[in-house]
């Protein structure tokens, strides 16, 4: 019997959406929780255990499965979790993908399962609200001590700001939204929540290193972060900030110039709105010719996805042919390997917003 309700298990993997990891998308899940009815990945199912109040995981193959739990799977499974638990998932908000971090990862399982943020927009302020003030570790571009600083970061001023001194009416650094951007960097910064934010100043990159000792803020700032970042760009995302928003793209025109992608908002600008660099499938890059089912405002059926090492960009065509045709170029691309160069191209790509 045992044996049967293990082959049960593994054929409830052949079934749409279950094939990857309900978390992080890593292809070929060998876990389940069978409390929540997902099929997860080795390291997400370590996620998994602790917070056993919530999600209790086996082995697909190796643990004994009882009927009422193989009974449980089948009427659940990926694709049901996610229109549960990620229905509400801001079009800003980073979801992690197998080369994450463990401490993206950790959070947006947390987010989902634990705290349920995705089930109820309310449960969001932390990283929505448009503001945000507080207290993060600051390395010295001297000294490389860890000091602590205090942040503000304002949607309405369109800059993020760090003061030397609680007292101080000055900020010792203004750092436009518009030229902003963050990735985790935990092995470089020598903290699990190290996270690095580049910036332009006078024309020229700069770098800041920053952590918080509570995982979650640290992943709250960043998500803050790109929020402010992509309310502030309104383009070639869905727009799900405006409750009244009834259209989530905008009309944008684009132009593929070997690896670089560039969309303007009218054929004759001179200067691109934005550049997406697309690299090699080794390097962590792939296009998908749909739009992620959590999309929202998703009446877009020829969609494409964009999935680079740092984040996804979603686009949207008009016709079914428009679409082919793009995600075979896109491919195209993605299938050749880079050349030495190119690796520089993507590294100065990187420190752009």
């Amino acid at each position: 019997m045992a044996t049967e309700r293990q082959r049960a298990v593994l054929e409830l993997l052949q079934r749409p959406g279950n094939a990857h990891c309900a978390d992080c998308g890593a292809p070929g899940p060998d876990w389940a929780s069978y409390t929540l009815g997902v099929f997860i990945c080795l390291s997400c199912s370590g996620i998994h255990r602790n917070i056993p109040q919530i999600s209790k995981v086996k082995s697909v193959r190796l643990d004994t499965w009882e009927e009422a739990q193989v009974e449980f799977m089948a009427a659940h499974g990926n694709d049901a979790a996610r229109a549960m638990y990620e229905s509400q998932v801001p079009s800003f908000y980073y979801r992690p993908t197998p080369s994450d971090c463990h401490l993206l990862r950790e959070q947006w399982i947390r987010a989902k399962y634990e705290r349920q943020e995705f089930t109820d927009p309310e449960r969001q302020e932390p990283y929505s609200a448009g503001y945000r003030e507080g207290f993060l570790w600051k390395r010295g571009r001297d000294n490389g001590q860890f000091l602590s600083r205090k942040f503000v970061l304002t949607e309405r001023e369109g800059a993020l700001k760090y003061f030397n001194r609680n007292d101080a009416k000055e900020p010792k650094a203004i750092m436009k939204v518009e030229h902003l951007n963050a990735t985790f960097q935990p092995a470089k910064i020598g903290h699990p929540h190290g996270l690095q934010v580049t910036y332009l100043k006078d024309n020229s990159t700069r770098n800041i290193f920053v952590y918080h000792e509570d995982g979650k803020e640290t992943v709250d700032w960043f998500n803050a972060l790109r929020a402010a970042r992509f309310h502030y760009l309104q383009v070639a995302f869905p727009g799900a900030s405006d409750a009244d928003q009834t259209e989530g793209f905008r009309r944008r025109w684009f132009t593929m110039d070997d690896r670089r992608l560039m969309y303007f908002k009218d054929p004759l600008d001179a200067f691109a709105r934005g550049e997406v660099f697309i690299g090699s499938r080794e390097s962590g890059y792939t296009v998908l010719d749909r739009l992620p089912p959590s999309t929202q405002g998703h009446h877009w059926p020829h969609g494409i996805t964009i999935v680079t090492p740092e984040r996804r960009f979603l686009l949207a065509c008009e016709t079914e042919a428009e679409q082919q045709a793009w995600v075979e170029a896109f491919r195209k691309v993605v299938d050749r390997p880079m050349l030495p160069q190119e690796y520089a191209v993507e590294a100065h790509f990187k420190h752009k917003p």
